[in-house]
């Protein structure tokens, strides 16, 4: 039963830091309707600023969180800012292009900067909780936590707040937006703000359990993108749903089957899902 516990628990906390990452990266999809390869990068560079505020300015972990948020937050605005928008009227492989540069640039200069090897973030919390025979690291019940209540705060805001439905318009249908008045760069530079600080505080939460390294966006992002597809594309309860079922997914497997298989897992659930509901799980589009 212990054994089996600490298997859900694993899934959860995987669960919970890929729909973090894959909300954001639903969300910027909602509005430029492409693949935002150089969101791998940003959750990469968030780890990075949380590792350099706490370990090298001795800030608190909380601070740490909250200043990676920002400065990932503004990276986001800054390459739509800079690459996407002037790309608006390029042809879709353009995008694809410009983010992958912007992925390769992100991990240049970190290397430039914090050298290729590893590094670790201290956990905050190293407690072990005890009930009864199950135990629990802080850590882990500390990222369910914090994925938890960050949903329910993105659901409420795209819901019941009004900068939220401009949003949810625009991803909709953004010539009918731009229409009744809803400024589309606003909205866009708010979307990938959000995205930037979901993407940097997933990190955050997931590198005290976890190494720190140049590549290590990429198979996130690419379980990310399974997500999305599976969830449906641009979906928000789509992206939560299908970052739970990968992490459960990854984390039974690799106890039951082998952890040689746990990253083919994800791939070979999207092959199995798609072949039998190809719109994914969720209709798409965000809402």
């Amino acid at each position: 039963m212990g054994l089996f516990f600490q298997q859900i628990l694993n899934g959860l906390t995987l669960g919970s830091v890929y729909s973090l990452v894959a909300l954001g990266l639903t969300l910027v999809y909602g509005i430029l309707h492409i693949p935002n390869f150089a969101h791998g990068a940003l959750y990469m560079v968030g780890a990075y600023i949380a590792f350099f505020l706490s370990g090298s300015l001795g800030a608190n972990y909380w601070v740490a969180m909250a200043g990676a948020a920002v400065v990932v937050a503004i990276m986001a605005v800054l390459s739509d800012r800079l690459v996407f928008h002037p790309l608006r009227n390029a042809p879709p492989l353009h995008h694809m292009i410009a983010a992958i540069g912007i992925l390769l640039f992100l991990e240049a200069a970190v290397q430039a900067i914090w050298g290729a090897e590893f590094h670790r973030l201290r956990p905050p919390f190293p407690q072990i909780l005890r009930f009864m025979d199950l135990t629990a690291p802080a850590q882990r019940l500390l990222i369910i936590a914090g994925a938890v209540v960050l949903m329910i705060a993105l659901h409420l805001f795209l819901k019941k707040t009004t900068v939220g439905s401009t949003i949810i318009a625009m991803a909709q249908n953004r010539e009918g937006a731009a229409l009744v008045g809803i400024d589309a760069n606003k909205v866009t530079i708010l979307t990938f703000a959000i995205s930037g600080a979901l993407a940097a505080i997933a990190a955050t939460l997931f590198v005290p359990i976890n190494l720190i390294f140049p590549s290590m966006g990429h198979l996130v992002i690419l379980k990310a993108f399974v997500i999305i597809i599976l969830g449906g594309m641009g979906s928000i309860p789509g992206a939560i749903i299908g970052g739970m079922v990968i992490g459960f997914a990854e984390s039974l497997g690799a106890f039951y089957i082998s952890t040689d298989y746990k990253d083919i897992i994800a791939f070979a659930i999207l092959v199995l899902i798609l072949s039998v509901r190809p719109q994914g799980l969720f209709t798409a589009g965000v809402r």
